[in-house]
């Protein structure tokens, strides 16, 4: 990634995705504006349709720059299959679609020379924007013609029910996700290759971080809900600083340790890389099929920004790596997708808090990518402890102005007629 050409959520809210394009969403983002910010060509072409799908193509190249080259700006409604190739771009390793807050659908960890990747989504007519942060353009608007996806009606707490429902399957997608990117961390630790695990570790955080605060609470089967020892939580993602001697080192930072600090990939690591992956499996499996009410959103995405106050803006999380900065991102793209799910509701409920908190989420990330650097694993730029003491305040400031409004929303939608 690297320093955006324009902010990453200056985007209309738009209403609801269809239900099949929900379930097919892999992971986050979103924002407040409309749709000026997004890049267009100069006029749309309509996208083939081969064996029921429309087809759209989307390459990324680097070189003297890095560019997101989309082959249509639009489409009929209905199933859309996007064609992703990185031909020789190290600074764009993900793409998203956006409708809204949302992100509809999304490939990431894009290494260029792999194989071209597919994702397929169902989409009802209107606007949306393909964005590959770390392009020279990262938002591109792409068009659906066609009927438009249905928009939640009834009582606010139907429509509050289906953000819920929604969410649960984003993050169902997070988490196998995040299975996938262990799996390619535990690879390249068990081929003794360093550089290339670094790469894949800050490539694999994000994912726990987006969803930390749902699935923190989870056990290894018959394990003692009064021990470490069968903590998921403790076992993929203890730091130094909450170290159990009766269990010992464990998970991401355990890996962490020994790439950064130890610089050498050691049987030990191997071991810790393996378990890793074992329990990442474990948790995707256990935490399927979870169900929410409106208020644990509420309360999920409060409990993801006070993680950045507390283990990111400290620099305790990533105290080997520096990538403090991509959990920072990622605890707060996890904060605002819990927010879009609930949106539609909250409309109704306080459209003014609503749009506050909106505003508040834009301005984050517009902060936010003021850090970007494709030159670091993770794509922005390293915690440093210089870093940390000219920049922490700022950080700590930005996210304060967006818990006050956001600490309101649980008991708005816990006591929504």
């Amino acid at each position: 990634m690297q320093l955006s050409s324009s902010p990453r959520r200056l985007i209309a809210a738009a209403g609801l995705v269809a239900a099949t394009a929900l379930a097919l969403t892999a992971c986050a983002s979103g924002g407040s504006g409309d749709d000026s910010g997004a890049a267009q060509k100069p006029a749309a072409s309509v996208a083939p349709v081969k064996s029921g799908a429309s087809q759209v193509k989307i390459t990324l190249t680097g070189g003297s720059g890095d560019s997101c080259d989309v082959d249509h700006t639009s489409a009929k409604a209905g199933p859309v299959t996007f064609t992703i190739a990185n031909t020789s771009s190290t600074a764009i390793t993900e793409v998203e679609l956006l409708q809204g807050q949302r992100i509809v659908g999304e490939k990431e960890n894009l290494a260029p020379g792999l194989e071209p990747v597919k994702l397929t989504l169902t989409l009802g007519g209107g606007s949306y924007t393909v964005y590959c942060p770390g392009a020279d353009t990262e938002q591109q608007k792409f068009t659906v013609t066609g009927k438009a996806a249905a928009q939640p009606t009834g009582s606010v707490q139907t429509v509050l029910a289906d953000g819920t429902e929604g969410y649960g399957k984003y993050v169902a997608g997070v988490l196998a996700d995040m299975v996938t990117a262990v799996g390619t961390l535990n690879s390249a630790v068990q081929a003794g290759d360093v550089a290339e695990a670094k790469k894949d570790y800050a490539l694999a955080r994000p994912f726990y971080e987006k969803v930390e605060s749902d699935v923190d609470g989870f056990l290894l089967p018959g394990a003692d809900a009064t021990s470490n020892k069968g903590n998921l939580d403790y076992l993929i993602d203890m730091r130094a600083s909450n170290l159990d001697p009766a269990v010992g080192w464990s998970g991401f930072h355990a890996v962490e340790r020994d790439l950064w600090q130890n610089g050498a990939i050691t049987a030990q690591t191997k071991k810790y890389a393996s378990d890793l992956d074992a329990n990442v499996r474990t948790l995707a499996k256990l935490a399927s099929g979870l169900s929410y009410k409106p208020e644990d959103l509420a309360n999920g995405a409060a409990g993801l920004l006070e993680e950045v106050q507390t283990n990111k803006i400290s620099g305790e999380e990533e105290s080997y790596s520096h990538i403090d900065l991509v959990d920072f991102a990622a605890n707060v793209e996890g904060a605002e997708q819990a927010f879009a799910y609930l949106e539609p509701g909250m409309k109704q409920i306080d459209p003014d808090l609503t749009k506050t908190v909106q505003t508040q989420f834009a301005n984050v990330t517009s902060m936010l990518d003021a850090y970007r650097d494709p030159s670091v694993p993770g794509g922005y730029k390293d915690y440093t402890p210089q870093l940390k003491q000219t920049d922490a305040s700022k950080l700590s400031h930005a996210i304060q102005a967006l818990q006050e409004p956001l600490s309101k929303i649980a008991e708005k939608v816990a006591t929504a007629a």
